[in-house]
């Protein structure tokens, strides 16, 4: 099953984008975006890709959404859009790259198809999107759209058209030119050119009008309907972007932009080769001879100076663990010393208690001992006297 792949850019915030989005692919690629704290820094410009997978008559459309939260958001906008311009940049290059293997029918297109440009409602363009155009106008297909067209008249949005084209064409700005082939008739071509820039409404919320379902936005006055031609420009966007235009939008990225890009980087770097190659053929032998022989010994010098540097690195680290090696031995000498002169007190705290208490068991001894002696002595008397006694009278009676 082939998926046919496009890679669409979407710039500027505030302006309804993220809503516009969800509506046109009928899902939430993105979220509800939630109101920062007061005193959040201001954001950075950065790209984030979502994919989406649509099938439609049997056509299986792989489309990924470049967006690019935070530009035009800081209070310095100075050069804000080299981040995108890098991006596209850098996905020429992959597709460049690609091109020089060997096996070519596999090479993934990430390209940038095409940049949705939102403009915000007013008397004209800032000069910030002018620039932002200006810079990427030769890198992408742009596809101006003016975000929140509900907040203009039908007479305002008419004017601010024409106001927006008229300045790109003063600027010399090059948006995408609908094509006229065998198949389109000249005047549908000249009408699809006369809606730019789109005026856009997107909403997610489906409405219950007189029995019938439709998505918009309900106000007091009426409702602003999404998918009504005579209310806004949506139905034109995603027929350009999902139906009619698609294959058109690839081919002219392919045929003319990338080509262009292509053949600027080819040109710089056979120009800096033809240049090198003519200043040395001027030369004659020994000089070129000698004027090699100082590169080389200049390399040879820079490559010994590059060998000592991570060698006077490698010994310098080696030189920082041997001295956090020492300071740690030097610490664990100092604690076993100390553990060993405390265990030092404890033992001769313990053998003088030892001491004392053999003292004065002897001196318990020795009083208990004198008071035995004594009163064996006088019981040898008392039997002594006795048997004297006894003797006496035994003499008498013979």
């Amino acid at each position: 099953k082939q998926w046919y792949q496009r890679r669409v850019a979407i710039t500027a915030g505030g302006l309804g984008k993220s809503t516009l989005i969800n509506s046109l692919f009928l899902s939430s690629i993105y979220e509800d975006e939630k109101y920062p704290v007061a005193g959040t820094p201001n954001k950075t410009v950065k790209v984030q890709n979502s994919t989406v997978y649509l099938v439609e008559g049997g056509v299986s459309l792989k489309l990924t959404l470049v967006d690019t939260p935070g530009f035009g958001d800081a209070i310095n906008n100075t050069k804000c859009w080299k981040p995108i311009l890098e991006y596209i940049d850098s996905k020429y290059e992959e597709y460049l790259n690609a091109e020089g293997h060997v096996n070519r029918s596999t090479v993934v297109d990430n390209r940038v198809h095409c940049c949705l440009y939102f403009i915000s409602p007013g008397h004209g363009l800032k000069p910030l999107d002018i620039e932002f155009m200006k810079q990427l106008h030769e890198k992408v297909n742009i596809v101006p759209v003016i975000g929140k067209a509900d907040t203009l008249t039908p007479e305002e949005c008419v004017e601010f058209k024409a106001n927006v084209m008229k300045e790109i064409e003063f600027h010399d700005i090059k948006i995408y030119q609908f094509p006229i082939d065998e198949f389109d008739e000249e005047e549908e071509a000249q009408d699809l050119q006369a809606q730019l820039p789109f005026a856009v409404v997107g909403s997610n919320t489906m409405l219950d009008i007189n029995g019938k379902k439709l998505r918009g936005r309900m106000y007091p006055w009426g409702i602003a309907e999404v998918e009504n031609p005579d209310h806004c420009d949506f139905i034109f966007l995603r027929n350009l972007l999902i139906r009619t235009h698609m294959q058109d939008l690839k081919d002219v990225t392919n045929n003319v932009l990338y080509e262009n890009f292509r053949c600027n980087k080819l040109a710089a770097v056979t120009s800096v080769s033809l240049d090198s190659k003519l200043a040395s053929s001027n030369r004659n032998p020994l000089a070129q001879f000698e004027i090699e022989k100082k590169e080389h010994q200049e390399r040879l010098k820079n490559m010994k100076a590059g060998m000592e540097k991570v060698m006077e690195e490698k010994v310098k680290e080696k030189m920082t663990k041997m001295d956090e090696q020492k300071n740690e031995l030097k610490v664990k000498h100092d604690q076993a010393l100390k553990h060993l002169e405390k265990m030092k007190k404890e033992i001769e705290a313990k053998r003088t208690e030892l001491k004392d208490a053999q003292k004065a068991f002897d001196e318990l001894q020795l009083s208990s001992g004198v008071t035995v002696n004594n009163s064996t002595s006088s019981l040898n008397s008392t039997k002594d006297k006795i048997s004297g006694k006894k003797n006496k009278s035994t003499k008498k009676l013979f």
